[in-house]
């Protein structure tokens, strides 16, 4: 068996040509060379045709892109050989495609979340070949497949929802709008001879420490082939049957022996076993580890809860959502996958659901989940639209869910198979029924296909219909008492104080806007003067009404911003409380709420969003929140009944005992009231602990607080009213700053000598590639705090505003 690829990386010429559409004058008629697996605008930008897309206003101006028909070929040289088949392999093409070797049609394909695979031994012919790939403009064969289908609602200007693509391609409320086409993943020519391993899906068993993996295998024979053996060996254990010539299917049993189980980070560790199989000349080979997930969803007094449980234990999930990492998915390599999965776990997060409306991601996403003990909440990839549920849509998402549950099965971190992205909580609230009267509009996929998918392909995984959803048709599927809820009238209409009121079972999405670190704004947007309501400034905020939202929120919270550097930091760090403020109210209710899922960890382009992590990989001050609000061990004071109380939630496997110090302070330090707790809690547990009077009994509001502290975690706080009416120094007067320089950056050590709040060093200002380890520390008077800076550092370093921030900034005049 051998395989023959057809990728730039392999040698071969590809040229891109416009075909058909409003093709730009400068490109009509030109041979492109093109890189495959690619897309079109890559190629454009590559050969000098067109700006990078990312840049200013170029979004408008590339639209004409998506609108055209475009063709890639290729000429390579074969020399044919003794095998029985050669197939034409593509793994992934973008999307609506006709495919033609040496002139003569091989096939036609609609669906970018498929591979395809096509006998072409007759086309084959000794010496050059030529091989075309012709995709009509995504948005003209999304229309005309919303004609066939008839109309349906979507929350975006494009019918996504009429054709399989990634939704998000065709822009989003952060998102940009580039609607693709290409030859996206690799395509090349398999010959082979007898039988081929067609799909395997390794599915594990655990009794005590015995290991079984029950192998379902799927067999593609040529003709004149003779039986063999299959053979399936993980930990050096193997099991064979024989198989004979037109047997599609064969199940393989292996009992592994002793093996160790796989757990989500914070749980254990994450062991991994190799799997081999084998079929005459014909091998896979993959990794499983051995776990059990279950859901526990059954109704209790409070409602019905949303708990993942793996091995038995109950995990207390703490997450983000995950869209594509590059709006040019071709982009996204490896190396970008496990950076950004690591600003995960360095955020202490434990799960990651890859949104609906994007992709079934790279194995390199997958494995790497695997290997970080993160665990992937996986939907299906339908969102926020009406879907029609006849064909010719129907049969490509059967096929297409197939594939993906067939290759996602093998991964221990799956933990949930998702069937669409608001969609039943859109049908009941957003006007679609009238809209829809009698069409269809994915009832029966979320009910019907993918859970009889999921049960035979994937038993082990379990399913949810959708999210929001309450697993009960008598209550609305976003009730906060009942399975998972999304919170979004925060963001769009209240202050981020309002996730109070809430008491969710899990919350699975909520979020809140901020810009993107100021190098990356500034790379892309050059309003002159910079300005949130600029010309290109509002190009990179695609939120309904976003800026406006942006300044809503700060509310009371922040004073109104006085310049664009201000406005920039100030919504920054009103998009770090408000999800601190939702998560620690959260975590602080457990175990009725097992779990929280902000939106989202990750950009697709350089944007103002609701991402703790912008495009060029900047660590936003939320992401720094992220990391305090959902450490193992966090204390935090909450309001119960209007009064604060101390929270110590223990999401750890050892007991937490510790002595608490809680001190009502001046600004300049001074101690006013305090009192020690010993707080005891069992791992995975909590404690609330009420507040002594006299910590309570402030005398003035404007310049006194109060500090909880213990060993080894984050202080929390409590004020008594709001930054602006905080009686703080100017940062330059209450910090102490000194310098120490070393090989590849500096440490900052800062001491205070009046309350400092939420000092972030915006070091990307210093150096596009300049980081630092730390942010939104809070010091009283007296603490001290070291940030250490890596990257290429100017010789001076400013220690003043922007580049030192706080909140003393924006509230002293």
């Amino acid at each position: 068996m051998t395989f023959r690829p057809l990728t730039t990386a392999d040698g071969s010429a590809w040229i891109l040509r416009a075909t058909a559409g409003p093709v730009d004058e400068s490109i009509a008629g030109s041979d492109v060379p093109a890189t495959v697996p690619g897309e079109v605008q890559l190629d454009l930008l590559a050969a000098g045709l067109i700006d990078d897309p990312f840049d200013g206003a170029n979004e408008t101006t590339q639209a004409w892109i998506g609108y055209c028909d475009w063709q890639y070929s290729t000429t390579f040289d074969w020399v044919g050989d003794d095998s029985d088949r050669h197939d034409l392999v593509a793994d992934g093409l973008d999307t609506a495609a006709t495919i033609t070797l040496n002139g003569v049609e091989v096939a036609s394909t609609r669906n970018q979340h498929r591979s395809y695979r096509f006998d072409v031994g007759s086309l084959l012919v000794d010496g050059p070949n030529e091989l075309v790939v012709e995709f009509r403009s995504p948005i003209e064969f999304a229309r005309e497949q919303e004609a066939i289908l008839g109309a349906r609602p979507t929350v975006m200007h494009h019918p996504f929802n009429a054709i399989r693509k990634v939704a998000s391609n065709f822009g989003w409320d952060w998102g940009i709008d580039v609607s693709s086409s290409g030859i996206w993943k690799s395509i090349g020519i398999e010959s082979w001879s007898g039988v081929r391993i067609a799909s395997v899906r390794p599915l594990t068993e655990i009794d005590g420490t015995a290991g079984t993996v029950a192998a379902a295998v799927d067999l593609e024979w040529a003709a004149g082939a003779s039986a063999t053996d299959l053979a399936v060996t993980v930990n050096g254990q193997t099991g064979t049957i024989h198989v004979k010539p037109g047997q599609t299917d064969a199940a393989v049993r292996v009992d592994a022996g002793t093996v160790e189980l796989w757990w989500p980070r914070g749980y254990g560790e994450q062991p991994l076993y190799d799997v081999a199989v084998t079929a005459g000349d014909s091998a896979w080979g993959g990794r499983i580890g051995f776990r059990t997930v279950t859901l526990d969803t059954a109704p209790d007094e409070h409602g019905a809860p949303f708990s993942f449980f793996v091995n038995g234990q109950l995990i207390g999930i703490r997450g983000a959502n995950w869209i594509p990492d590059d709006a040019f998915v071709t982009r996204i390599t490896g190396e970008r996958y496990r950076t950004r999965i690591t600003d995960a776990v360095d955020a202490n997060m434990n799960m990651l659901r890859v949104w609906g409306g994007g992709m079934y991601e790279s194995d390199d996403f997958y494995d790497a989940c695997d290997e970080l003990g993160v665990l992937v909440w996986q939907d299906f990839l339908f969102a926020c639209g009406a879907y029609a549920e006849e064909d010719p849509l129907y049969s490509e998402v059967e096929a297409e869910a197939r594939e993906a549950i067939t290759r996602l099965s093998a991964h221990p971190s799956l933990a949930l198979w998702n069937g669409c992205n608001e969609n039943i909580w859109g049908y009941l609230e957003w006007d679609w029924r009238r809209k829809l009267g009698d069409l269809t509009w994915g009832e029966g996929y979320y009910f019907d296909l993918f859970p009889a998918l999921v049960a035979e392909l994937d038993p082990a995984t379990p399913y949810s219909p959708g999210s929001p959803f309450s697993f009960t048709r008598y209550a609305h599927p976003n009730d906060p008492r009942n399975g998972t809820m999304h919170i979004w009238d925060v963001w769009n209409s209240k202050d981020y104080t309002s996730y109070g009121e809430y008491q969710p079972r899990f919350a699975s999405e909520f979020g809140f806007q901020g810009p993107p670190a100021w190098s990356t704004l500034t790379a892309s947007v050059h309003d002159e003067p910079l300005d949130p309501y600029g010309t290109e400034m509002l190009v990179h905020q695609k939120a309904d009404q976003g800026n406006l939202k942006l300044e809503r929120g700060l509310g009371d919270h922040l004073p109104a911003p006085r310049s664009i550097e201000e406005w920039h930091w100030a919504t920054q760090l009103n998009q770090a409380r408000a999800l601190r403020y939702g998560i620690e109210h959260f975590r602080s209710l457990w175990p009725l709420n097992t779990g929280s899922i902000i939106w989202q960890l990750n950009d697709d382009w350089p944007v103002i969003s609701w991402a703790a992590v912008d495009y060029a990989g900047h660590r936003k001050p939320l992401w720094h929140a992220l990391r305090h609000a959902y450490a193992d061990r966090l204390l935090t004071i909450q309001p119960r009944d209007g009064v604060p109380v101390l929270v110590a939630h223990n999401d750890s496997a050892e007991r937490w005992t510790a002595t608490v110090s809680i001190s009502r302070l001046a600004l300049d330090g001074t101690a006013i009231a305090g009192h020690f707790v010993d707080i005891d809690v069992e791992p995975r547990g909590i404690m609330l602990l009420p507040l002594d009077a006299c910590v309570l009994a402030v005398k003035d509001a404007t310049a006194e607080f109060v500090e909880a502290s213990a060993d080894g975690v984050d202080s929390a706080f409590w004020y008594f009213v709001e930054d602006p009416e905080l009686a703080l120094v100017p940062t330059a007067s209450a910090l102490d700053v000194s310098v120490e320089r070393f090989d590849g950056g500096a440490a900052l050590t800062l001491r205070a000598t009046s309350l400092v709040k939420d000092i972030v060093l915006q070091v990307d200002r210093l150096h596009p590639a300049a980081s630092v380890d730390r942010g939104l520390v809070t010091l009283p008077a007296g603490a001290t705090a070291v940030f250490t800076i890596t990257g290429d550092l100017p010789e001076s370093l400013p220690t003043v505003f922007p580049m030192l921030c706080s909140v003393n900034d924006l509230v002293t005049r």
